[in-house]
């Protein structure tokens, strides 16, 4: 490979990450006890070993001063779903509490873990990933402006930090032959992504996270494809929409999880995905400009097309 190419396997990055790899949490607060539920997709926890031991000791609670003493815990896995369950008892009763959760770093990189909790009638909920290890759960009712910008925060990370709308993006940077055509077509992307986190809740059958990550890979490949062997073809906008539609597929799940208002939950979505477009623009105008490169726009797509094929069967075996 030319040294001119060498940028071109950044796009790739690694095959190992997943774009869904969720947790759910709850902790119950009752006086100076609390009682921890995770629950875990069971191909999730695969990748830990001795899960048994392991997830615990990646999760712990502070109240005051003190970190909670583990008290009785157990884990198994049950009907796909790996299940633990553990008490913690504090010196005094729990007011205020600091969470540290540090999932990632032995399930996938991306891996997000979200816990509610709950106090009598007052609740509170965290976001923990790689970025994110500690939250403060203070049980009381929140701002309007304190959830509006929890939730468009919450938005911003999911679509920043997936390595499926990633790639997704700098296709469509690729896909798009003039800048008016990239506006044409991200503005179709961010309606479908809409429709999709729209239409997903009323869905009566449940979207498997693995058959979604499988569909996103999917749609990589597919772009590239088109990039590839259709240079020239027309309604690129509604090839783009309608891949979209499995990327907010994605955005459904975490809304229906976190239970967090679609509309600014979207516009932190929607703002990440503009900045990671404008960052793909200029740096692969600037690349192809730089090397005077012809074939640099097929090169890239070719590379993606492999990526998006190999995940594609990598994530239905």
């Amino acid at each position: 490979m030319s040294a001119r190419f060498l940028w071109l396997p950044a796009l790739a990055m690694p095959l190992g990450a997943h774009m869904v790899s969720m947790s759910t949490g709850e902790l119950k607060v009752d006086g100076n006890r609390a009682h921890y539920e995770l629950r875990m997709p069971s191909y999730e926890a695969a990748h830990v070993h001795e899960p048994e031991h392991t997830l615990l000791e990646h999760i712990r609670f502070k109240s005051g001063r003190d970190w909670g003493k583990l008290g009785v815990h157990s884990c198994a896995g049950e009907q796909g779903t790996y299940i633990c369950n553990a008490d913690y008892e504090f010196p005094a009763p729990v007011e205020e509490m600091l969470i540290e959760c540090t999932y990632p770093s032995v399930t996938v990189p991306n891996h997000v873990h979200l816990l509610r909790a709950f106090r009598g009638d007052k609740t509170d909920q965290a976001v923990f990933d790689l970025s994110f290890t500690s939250a403060e759960i203070r049980f009381r009712p929140a701002t309007g402006l304190e959830t509006a910008l929890k939730e468009i925060t919450a938005g911003f990370m999911r679509a920043a930090g997936g390595l499926a709308p990633l790639l997704f993006l700098a296709s469509l940077v690729l896909a798009a032959r003039s800048r008016r055509e990239l506006i044409v077509l991200t503005a179709a992307f961010l309606m479908a992504e809409s429709l999709a986190c729209a239409i997903a809740p009323r869905i009566t059958f449940p979207l498997s996270p693995r058959f979604i990550e499988a569909a996103a890979a999917l749609t990589i490949a597919y772009l590239a494809f088109e990039i590839i062997l259709l240079p020239n073809s027309g309604m690129r906008w509604l090839v783009v929409g309608v891949l979209g539609l499995f990327h907010g597929a994605y955005f459904s799940i975490f809304l229906v999880e976190s239970g967090d208002r679609a509309a600014t939950f979207l516009c932190g979505v929607a703002v990440a995905e503009l900045l990671l477009i404008a960052v793909f623009a200029f740096t692969f105008s600037r690349m192809i400009r730089f090397a005077k490169l012809t074939h640099t726009v097929p090169a890239a797509a070719g590379l993606l097309l492999a990526v998006g094929v190999v995940w594609f069967f990598w994530r239905l075996k």
